[in-house]
């Protein structure tokens, strides 16, 4: 089957990339801004006239989140209108279509897991225009499935891993906070579970059920227990790594306190088996040493 992944050189796009050549039954598109402008209708619909994707993966988001309480228009130009313009596009091909949401869509206050039909009440401008996202998808009448995830990391590009190993060889004290609970997320773990869930859309069409999804590794942990497995997995940091409250790190963009998702439904639905979070991370970190 043939398709399109929008924003490939972001760390979930670059996951694709490398499983390409372990999955022969696809032919991937790999496009980011520069191949194909997702917030230009008239780029889109050429587009897919002339490639006709049986699948569309967004991938693109704009995911600076303290940067988007200043950039609140450019942030629901790529998080909300540019999924309206994909739903179109597939829409009119008749492509399915699966985009990649968030955790923030979520305040945080829950006390167990969150569930896909949980209320949503985002607390940031990102979160915000995430959920606006996921809305113009689920309003376009298309085959279509959104994929809330969280705390996403990889071997590609920056993120809260490649910081913590960085920050660690160069300081001998950090602080991190541990009132923040939610779930660290292997990028290609996730990409696997998207190819599984395209693999019977390609043998069953009918076995793509639209709809909210969550997908996180197994696992809780807080960016403190993070860090502290981080250091332990990379080995050779002699850093000493303090617990502190969200306080001691005020940001522009409140962060949700508690955001691990419940992974019952996409586990069930699509036969996942998801491994656990301290896993992932080892199997990560073999590849950045």
């Amino acid at each position: 089957m043939k398709i399109l992944i929008t924003g490939a050189s972001g760390q979930l796009g670059s996951e694709f990339k490398e499983l390409d050549k372990e999955t022969p039954q696809h032919q991937f598109l790999f496009t980011d801004v520069d191949e194909l402008d997702i917030t230009n209708p008239d780029a889109l619909a050429e587009y897919f006239s002339k490639e006709n994707p049986g699948l569309v993966v967004n991938c693109a988001a704009y995911t600076a989140v303290d940067k988007a309480e200043d950039e609140p228009e450019k942030a629901g130009l790529i998080n909300r209108d540019a999924v309206r313009n994909l739903a179109y596009a597939c829409h009119a091909s008749g492509s399915r279509f699966i985009h990649i949401s968030t955790d923030y869509v979520f305040d945080g206050k829950n006390f167990r897991p969150y569930v896909e039909n949980d209320p949503v009440n985002p607390v940031s401008v990102y979160g915000r225009t995430k959920m606006e996202g996921e809305g113009e998808l689920l309003l376009a009448g298309i085959k279509g499935i959104v994929i809330r995830t969280s705390w996403l990391y990889s071997s590609f590009g920056n993120n809260f891993v490649k910081t913590m190993i960085k920050l660690g060889k160069e300081r001998d004290e950090l602080n991190v906070v541990f009132d923040q609970i939610g779930t660290p997320t292997y990028a290609r773990d996730l990409a696997k579970a998207v190819i599984a869930i395209a693999d019977k859309l390609m043998n069953d069409p009918a076995d793509f059920k639209r709809g909210i999804y969550h997908f996180s590794n197994e696992g809780v942990a807080s960016w403190y227990d993070f860090t502290l497995a981080i250091h332990e997995m990379y080995g050779g940091i002699d850093c000493q790594v303090f617990p502190v409250g969200s306080e001691e790190f005020p940001t522009k963009a409140p962060r949700p306190h508690y955001s691990v998702l419940n992974k019952t439904k996409i586990k069930s639905t699509f036969g996942l088996s998801i491994p656990h979070w301290r896993e992932s991370l080892k199997e990560c970190i073999t590849k950045l040493k």
